[in-house]
Order: C-alpha cells, then sequence, then structure tokens
C-alpha cells in the first residue's frame, strides 16, 4: 500500500469511525425486521462524522438508505442468491440488505448491524413482486462497486446555500448515463435500481400540449436518504420503541365484549355470550402460588 492509500485509509476510518450514543433506541428493531419486505428501503440514522456531513448536507436526520433483500430463499433469480453467496458467508435464513458504505463499497450486510440505531421503513406503494425482484437484482449486480467520495462533496456543494465554486463547474452530478458509473452512494445505487423499473421517487410532472402529462425521472446522482421519505410514492411505516398502542392490549381486546346488554331468543340460536376471560381460566385451572 503506497503513501497515498495509506493516508486515505486513515481518513476513511477517521469519517466512519461511530461516535458513542448512550440514549435509548428511538425504534423497536424487533417489530421492525419481522415487519420489513423485501423491496423496502430502510433509512439509517448514522452516529459518524461522515453521517453528520450528511445529514448537515440535507438538512435531514436521515444519513443513509440501505435495500432489504430478504433472505437468500427470497431472491427468485438463482444467479442473484449464488452472487450474494459469494459477498456473503453466512446462514441462508439471515435477513439481509444491500448498501453502499465508505470503507466497504457496495456490500451485502446482515440487517441486525442496525439493530440499535433510529430507523424508518419507506414501502415502494403497490410495487409488483416481479418488479421487487429486479429492484433486488439491479442491486445484487452492483455489488463490489466502489464508494464515490467525490460525489458526497458535489452534493455538499449543490445543496448548501453558498459555494466557492459554481455548482455545476467540474461537478460530477450532471454526468450521469445508464450504468455508466463504477463508484456509487447509497440512495444513487437505490434510486437507480428503483428507475431500472420506471418507479418514481421524486419525478418532474410536464404538463405538454393537448393537455398530456410526462414523467421524468431524477437525475440519481442528485438523491439522498431522505428523498424516500419526502416521496409521495412511498410509504412510511415507523416502529417505536415505545408505542401508542399496547400489543399486550391491542385494539380488538379493549373492544366492548362484555356489558350488561343481553341476547335475545333467537339471537342465541347465532351468536353466543361468553365470558372467554373466564373460560380459559377455568381451563387451565387454578394457578399454583411459588413455594417460598
Amino acid at each position: 500500500m503506497g503513501l497515498l492509500q495509506r493516508i486515505l485509509h486513515r481518513v476513511e476510518n477517521w469519517l466512519t469511525k461511530e461516535h458513542e450514543d448512550r440514549s435509548f433506541p428511538m425504534s423497536d428493531f424487533e417489530r421492525l425486521r419481522h415487519e420489513i419486505k423485501p423491496g423496502d428501503v430502510l433509512l439509517v440514522e448514522g452516529k459518524s462524522r461522515v453521517a453528520d456531513v450528511i445529514k448537515t448536507i440535507t438538512q435531514s436526520r436521515w444519513s443513509h438508505a440501505a435495500l432489504y433483500i430478504g433472505r437468500l430463499h427470497d431472491i427468485e433469480d438463482p444467479r442473484m442468491r449464488e452472487r450474494v453467496r459469494t459477498f456473503f458467508d453466512g446462514q441462508p435464513d439471515i435477513q439481509l440488505i444491500a448498501e453502499s458504505q465508505l470503507g466497504l463499497g457496495t456490500v451485502i450486510r446482515p440487517l441486525y448491524v442496525y439493530d440499535k440505531r433510529h430507523l424508518r421503513i419507506c414501502r415502494p406503494r403497490d410495487l409488483r413482486y416481479k418488479d421487487g425482484q429486479q429492484v433486488i437484482s439491479y442491486a445484487v449486480q452492483r455489488l463490489g462497486t466502489e464508494y464515490n467520495v467525490r460525489q458526497i462533496f458535489d452534493l455538499a456543494r449543490f445543496y448548501l446555500p453558498w459555494s466557492i465554486l459554481p455548482r455545476r463547474l467540474q461537478s460530477s452530478l450532471f454526468e450521469w448515463q445508464p450504468g455508466g458509473h463504477t463508484r456509487t452512494v447509497c440512495s444513487t445505487m437505490i434510486a437507480e435500481a428503483f428507475a431500472s423499473i420506471n418507479y418514481p421517487i421524486l419525478p418532474l410532472i410536464k404538463r405538454g400540449d393537448g393537455n398530456t402529462v410526462r414523467l421524468f425521472q431524477r437525475n440519481p446522482l442528485l438523491n439522498v436518504p431522505s428523498d424516500f421519505d419526502y416521496s409521495p410514492y412511498f410509504d412510511i411505516i415507523k416502529y417505536p420503541f415505545f408505542a401508542f398502542s399496547n400489543e399486550e392490549h391491542p385494539a380488538y381486546r379493549m373492544m366492548p365484549w362484555e356489558g350488561h346488554v343481553s341476547l335475545s331468543d333467537d339471537e342465541k340460536h347465532l351468536y353466543v355470550d361468553v365470558d372467554w376471560k373466564a373460560h380459559e381460566s377455568a381451563r387451565k385451572g387454578p394457578s399454583r402460588r411459588p413455594e417460598s
């Protein structure tokens, strides 16, 4: 490794080192991992220096986006399953994400690496199964792609209100071509995956002659993680650690199953008036007190 590579490696380590966060996690990871579906976009509030930079640039708490691809058997194409195996040597029942990270490139990692983070699911609305598989296949084909550090600096020039250089001068953001880049960042890779099936994120809608309307996909190089949160085509799913609805006392258990209203003789043939709680307690028998 040459001197320049060693310097860049140290800079990457400094940027990606996560600062200690003793705050209580805001998301219920157990609920999230049971409800997430292949094709969902996972937003992450990062804790590293580069995450802080991205949050400042985009004015959002979401610094990273990953694509949930499911377990190995959720990937329909056997060639894509085999490619995932070459990048992830783990148990086949582990829940997986595809993501682009500074210092790692485009990789496959377990979902549980974010179990202590503030997370949000962005679910593409009405996404067909076949199209979802194509989105996953696109991301899997991009595995091994290096992280585009320059794109972060160009995004800073584009989004921040001040800049030493004009936004378009020598910027890589306006040179995008389908499949023409060997480097990428998290949200660009996912935006390209959805663009491959013509699924909109934040499209430009233009009205033409004769009251016609046409959509244009946004330049994927301009996409940031919070765009999936802002998009009207993605449903936002949250699983807060402390939810208003208690799973031990869900809404259907709070419905008025008890009271002073009685069934008529005719209704007793069609409905039953049973105290199910008392019935279940009687079936289990009296509870034994623990021995002292």
